[in-house]
């Protein structure tokens, strides 16, 4: 899942190695500027409630079904980020985890939610798309990959938190041990090592607002979990 364990797992895994310390200044100032709102993600009753196997599967299938449509459209956005990657081997690599993710989502209707498929996505989900879109569209290919990165950094954060508590729930556990796998961690490191490289090149009112995309997707990560925690819908109707 994706924002759920099948989805996302669909992420190609290459070994990129841990960060080293003098890589990771641009992307510290990035988590840095999101450390608030990740606590508070974590506290979010989506997750405790996973990793307590007291989250109401209805609130999950929501979730699932959501992120189907989620997916199709970060697929579509790799793939615009792909085409303006300043380098090859980056190029491959986004658009090989656009392919995985397309078939992550399969996966995941094909399993956890039996084929069943949400008819629309809710306003939240709606929202952060066309944030996603427009920023890879419009923007430079520094701001276009930061604006993408909590999708990926922060789901293996979220991971390893719940990896240390677990769950009673056995579809729920899946969900913790693909985000805090290592094979994952490979898959963030190495979009995390592209995120420095790049921003070592652009200007800093670039790096400026890449830090402003980052920001914004990551509160939008946040409320995608509280859009199923609400079963969120559009009104009025």
């Amino acid at each position: 899942m994706r924002k759920c364990s099948l989805s996302r797992r669909g992420f190609l895994s290459l070994a990129a190695g841990p960060l080293l310390a003098s890589e990771a200044r641009f992307t510290d100032e990035l988590w840095a500027a999101i450390e608030p709102v990740f606590q508070k993600t974590l506290r979010h009753p989506f997750l405790t409630g996973l990793s307590g196997g007291t989250l109401p599967r209805a609130k999950f299938d929501f979730y699932l079904a959501q992120d189907g449509l989620y997916l199709t459209a970060f697929a579509q956005a790799l793939g615009v980020l792909a085409s303006r990657s300043p380098r090859d081997d980056w190029r491959m690599t986004l658009n090989q985890h656009a392919i995985d993710s397309l078939k992550g989502e399969r996966e995941l209707h094909e399993t956890l939610l039996k084929g069943k498929r949400a008819d629309r996505m809710m306003p939240t989900n709606y929202a952060y798309t066309n944030h996603l879109l427009a920023a890879v569209e419009r923007r430079s290919f520094a701001e276009g990959l930061a604006a993408m990165l909590p999708c990926y950094w922060i789901y293996w954060e979220v991971g390893k938190d719940l990896k240390k508590r677990g769950s009673r729930n056995a579809d729920y556990q899946r969900w913790i041990d693909q985000y805090s796998g290592e094979s994952y961690g490979d898959t963030v490191n190495l979009v995390l090592r592209m995120m420095n490289t790049e921003a070592e090149r652009v200007t800093a009112g670039v790096r400026a607002s890449a830090k402003e995309l980052f920001v914004i997707s990551s509160r939008y990560e946040y409320q995608f979990w509280d859009m199923a925690w609400r079963e969120e819908k559009w009104s009025p109707e």
